[in-house]
């Protein structure tokens, strides 16, 4: 009897210890953010989590009674990683909603989590049109790349450019890009003389150079991640593509506003559509380019950090609209359907496809304030994923 006693006094001083953890859990909100800190793209990762501190500097770190908690986790660029690294933010970490996700094959190994799991996920990064198929807790507040690449398919045939070779990472994104646009492309009226696709790792563009060149196209279409924009163009122009007489067209990846004004003046006059610049006129942006700065004195804001900001943005909405005490399910029905201003224009998240919907602007690089910029010209309004309308 005395042994039992003193088992359930026992039980009841642990239950009364853990009882502070568990409210202070309760009242805690966790973003789990699974970003690339270091290698290759280790620049999307530092914008990303640049912007969503960002956000939360400007919104308060409390919402519904909820103080938020930013965790941070390097993803080294693996899927292998990023999925132990999921398991343990949810396992371990408790968190309500994971994030970040810089590269296709990081997203989609998170998915199998997130759907485990039953816990929202927001793409902030990645581009490849079928990552929200992959779960129905997946969410997206960056782009797709049949979204940018529609619009530029349409604008090349109208603008001298009737021969391109593409050339595309050989991954998701990059077989996306290359699809989409040569399928537009050639609608149009275009002839695309060959398809090149370059390793994600590691990747030496000369060679693939050398046979654009030997094709002597128009225009070379190019996707590459944010990040490898710069090593492209180097090797362009090291080859003397340029002086042949080769345009470059591509999406906004190529022309990454972080790297741009490094990359020197050969990169005037070239056209990429896209859904961000950080030149875009837009009062919000410019608000937002200034904070940026202000937080973060030696970056600027590229598409990478809109879709952190808007990302948290999402999840902020999120928490207010279940009032905190929406879980799973609750969290992720909230954030479908959202609509509102970003500095990149207005946003919406398709209710059923869980994609964004946005405006893509068509920009030239050019000089201003003595700084090399994407400067918009043109803009199609509220395109949805065209990878969604032929599924």
């Amino acid at each position: 009897m005395l042994r039992r006693q003193l088992v359930q006094a026992a039980g009841l001083t642990a239950m009364a210890l853990a009882l502070p953890l568990a409210a202070h859990a309760a009242d805690t909100f966790k973003i789990g953010l699974i970003l690339p800190m270091t290698g290759q793209q280790a620049s999307t990762g530092r914008e990303i989590e640049a912007a969503a501190r960002l956000y939360m500097a400007q919104h308060g770190d409390t919402v519904a009674g909820k103080k938020v908690e930013l965790i941070v986790k390097d993803d080294t660029g693996l899927p292998d990683v990023a999925k132990r690294i999921a398991q343990e933010l949810v396992v371990s970490d408790k968190v309500n909603v994971l994030a970040g996700f810089g590269l296709t094959p990081i997203a989609l190994a998170v998915a199998q989590v997130a759907t485990q799991a039953k816990t929202p996920a927001i793409t902030m990064a990645a581009a490849t049109s079928a990552i929200t198929d992959a779960s129905p807790y997946m969410l997206r507040s960056s782009f797709t790349l049949p979204q940018a690449s529609v619009a530029l398919a349409d604008w090349a045939p109208k603008n001298g450019i009737k021969s391109v070779v593409t050339l595309v990472s050989d991954y998701g994104p990059g077989n996306d890009a290359e699809k989409y646009f040569s399928e537009r492309f050639a609608a149009n009226g275009g002839k695309v003389i060959e398809k090149l696709r370059a390793p994600l790792r590691d990747p030496d563009f000369a060679p693939f150079l050398q046979k654009v060149r030997d094709a002597k196209p128009d225009a070379l279409f190019v996707f590459v991640p944010s990040g490898n924009g710069a090593a492209v163009m180097k090797q362009f122009f090291e080859r003397g593509l340029d002086k042949a007489g080769i345009r470059v067209i591509g999406t906004g990846d190529l022309t990454d506003d972080e790297q741009l004004n490094n990359m020197g003046d050969g990169m005037l006059g070239i056209v990429t559509s896209h859904h961000y610049s950080a030149a875009h006129p837009g009062e919000l942006n410019k608000k937002f380019v200034e904070a940026f700065r202000k937080a973060n004195p030696n970056m600027r804001p590229n598409f990478m950090a809109v879709g952190g900001y808007d990302g948290m943005h999402m999840i902020y909405e999120g928490i207010k609209a279940t009032k905190g005490e929406g879980g799973g399910d609750a969290l992720l029905a909230a954030m479908k359907g959202l609509k509102f201003d970003s500095p990149r224009g207005p946003v919406e998240i398709d209710k059923e496809t869980r994609d964004i919907t946005q405006d893509i602007y068509l920009r030239k690089v050019e000089k201003k304030d003595g700084q090399l910029y994407n400067i918009e010209f043109d803009v199609i309004k509220q395109v949805k994923d065209p990878g969604k309308a032929k599924k």
